[in-house]
């Protein structure tokens, strides 16, 4: 028996879908375009020259951009020594849920529900129900905002009024951020969690506690206590084969929230640099027959929100060179996969997420090009590599 790690890095794409157009995003490719950048001399903040990833691009990480976009990117040309290709999402959305649940083998059989653009965004009834739920008079925001502005434009008058502030985003989410002192954390999660159940009946995705800290006259800063509540999947996903084949499930970062805490038996939590540490005690540590889940979220959270090319850069560069830590500690046997669950071009127009194939790279049985393949086949390919029977529609390419 082996084991198996799946490793989500948050919107790192690499273009070429074909309906991206559907979405407006033809043309994005968040991994090429960084590169580009890079080797143009156009991301030069904290770091400088072209775009450095040798550890992922010896697994095969440029030829699976290629494979994907039709583009070479510049400074990514090693020779594959792992197995390498990339993935197609068939769900009808470019957001998280989405793309994690497909990755486990379940694509998502409805359409998301969306708050239109415009002030206010959110129906009466469901401003209500969060006031009831609060014990506030009000809500602030109810809006389309980044969720660092939003806490910069209306953290004072939260503070003066307690009411707290409601916004989103053309993602499938309603989020809700307060400040952890004067509003409370737990209130917060617990306010989250209480309205979790009227929007997922909406088929709203995630609702999120967004905590702060600060004031006025320093600033506002959000803290790593972030909790995600998404609707659950509608079928069992990868780790509910796992665990039900009486395997242990280890979740990192966001997977706990992502899946609703079913099929995952413990969970780490922290930043991406706490994650990285806890991934290498888990390739030290895991029991054999089991899998490990992780998602690195600052990619999207940090850098391609903001469209910050060189933050972007900077962080695939301190991954990459995270990776042989992650390496050395693997078993004869071991898989371990590097993917991402959609994109987000920080050279794109907006602040949204854009769609995207993305790579999926690895080491472990199966070296070697697997081509194009569907979300749902990473799922499928690992479970099989587990021995656990996968359902749904995925192939494994192992």
């Amino acid at each position: 028996m082996s084991r198996a790690f799946l490793v989500v890095l948050d919107s790192v794409g690499c273009g070429g879908a074909p309906d991206a157009a559907e979405f407006g995003d033809a043309g994005a490719n968040t991994l090429g375009h960084i590169a580009q950048a890079c080797a143009e001399g156009r991301a030069e903040e904290g770091r400088s020259g072209p775009l450095h990833l040798p550890n992922l691009d010896r697994l095969g990480l440029g030829r699976a951009i290629a494979l994907a976009s039709g583009e070479d990117p510049p400074g990514l040309d090693a020779e594959p020594q792992g197995l390498w290709g990339a993935a197609t999402e068939r769900s009808r959305g470019k957001d998280t849920p989405s793309g994690h649940w497909e990755l486990a083998g379940v694509p998502v059989p409805w359409d998301w529900t969306y708050f239109p653009n415009t002030e206010p965004c959110f129906p009466e009834e469901l401003v209500a129900e969060v006031c009831r739920l609060a014990g506030t008079e009000g809500i602030l925001g109810n809006r389309h905002a980044p969720g660092t502005a939003i806490i910069e434009a209306e953290g004072a008058r939260h503070l003066q009024t307690g009411w707290p502030i409601c916004y989103t985003s053309v993602d499938s989410v309603f989020q809700i951020a307060a400040h952890e002192e004067a509003f409370g954390l737990e209130r917060l999660i617990d306010l989250c969690r209480a309205l979790a159940p009227t929007l997922h009946a909406m088929k709203v995705g995630r609702v999120i506690a967004r905590p702060f800290v600060g004031s006025p006259e320093d600033g506002f800063t959000r803290t790593t206590n972030r909790r995600d509540f998404a609707i659950a999947p509608p079928e069992p996903t990868l780790c509910d084969w796992v665990q039900g084949a009486g395997r242990k499930v280890h979740a990192v970062g966001k997977i706990g929230d992502i899946f609703s805490h079913r099929g995952i038996d413990d969970l780490r939590k922290g930043t991406d640099a706490d994650l990285m540490e806890h991934l290498v005690d888990l390739t030290a540590q895991a029991e054999d027959g089991s899998l490990t889940f992780a998602n690195f979220v600052e990619f999207d959270s940090l850098y391609g929100h903001r469209r910050d090319v060189s933050g972007y850069a900077r962080a695939l560069e301190w991954f990459d060179a995270q990776v042989p830590r992650l390496l050395e500690n693997l078993a004869e046997g071991d898989l371990m996969i590097f993917t991402a669950d959609h994109g987000n071009d920080p050279t794109w127009s907006g602040t949204d997420h854009t769609r995207e194939r993305v790579p999926v790279v690895g080491t472990g049985p199966g070296a070697g090009p697997f081509g194009l393949v569907g979300f749902s086949d990473v799922g499928a390919s690992v479970a099989a590599h587990l021995g656990v029977p996968p359902r749904g529609p995925g192939r494994s390419f192992l």
